[in-house]
């Protein structure tokens, strides 16, 4: 049931899989530690299907995608290297991190809730901002490489942190595409952060089977009903979706 209720709240966002699905694992009284890998791996499978179903609407921008995992793997790929090689106070690393995400995801919120004006105020001040032929190769690229460290430390991040970046780069990249995009981007992301965890021996294969069980119908389920709604109605969903997750983060 777990699966299945954050599999279609991803699957309609494309937020919420790690900062939810790792609490729930926890209060469950699964180990920390294995609720990170398990979740890693979770999101990579459970939106490996939401990606078909929001490439079939085409809802995925594939060259947003492909700069974003060209920062981002090399980053987790090191990451996991480092984590296997020194001891570093993680707990204190990832409060930091937690706190910071969620004011960041609560100021994103609002910011997607007042889209339309904040895209006309831009416009008003530098045109450039929504010019679809400007060049956002490296500064995408760099934020993969944020992207790829943080979730791999922390399992959360991948879904909220890829919407906020994709809306400050491509502030004029309508809702649908920007939560297809993002999902597209998750997976080989968590799939390399979690095979990683799991050659550390942070996996439980029965929780992830149960996991799969239930997420894999709520993600196509949240996936198809993307289609359906119209903007003004993805934005305020998207928008409270971040401002649960990032309230979640802080307190």
């Amino acid at each position: 049931m777990a699966g299945l209720l954050v599999g279609f709240v991803v699957g309609l966002t494309g937020v919420g899989g790690g900062s939810l699905m790792t609490p729930i694992l926890v209060w469950f009284g699964i180990p920390p530690a294995t609720a990170v890998g398990t979740d890693l791996l979770y999101a990579a499978i459970t939106k490996a299907g939401g990606v078909m179903i929001h490439h079939r609407q085409r809802h995925v921008d594939w060259g947003i995608t492909t700069r974003l995992a060209a920062g981002s793997l090399p980053a987790a790929l090191l990451t996991l290297f480092v984590l296997s090689r020194i001891e570093l106070p993680t707990a204190t690393i990832n409060a930091v991190i937690k706190v910071s995400l969620g004011a960041a995801l609560i100021l994103t919120a609002l910011a997607i809730l007042f889209k339309p004006l904040l895209v006309k105020l831009a416009h008003r001040i530098n045109p450039s901002l929504l010019d679809e032929s400007r060049s956002r190769t490296m500064p995408t690229v760099l934020i993969g490489v944020m992207l790829g460290v943080l979730v791999t430390l922390s399992s959360i991040g991948a879904g909220a942190l890829g919407t906020l970046a994709l809306f400050l780069l491509y502030p004029a990249l309508p809702t649908t595409r920007l939560v297809g995009t993002e999902i597209a981007h998750a997976v080989p992301l968590t799939l390399v952060a979690g095979i990683g965890h799991a050659s550390l021996g942070n996996l439980d294969y029965g929780l992830l089977v149960n996991l799969l069980m239930g997420s894999l119908p709520g993600i196509w389920m949240g996936s198809r009903l993307t289609k359906k709604m119209a903007e003004r109605w993805m934005r305020p969903a998207l928008a409270i979706m971040l401002a649960i997750v990032g309230t979640k983060l802080v307190y």
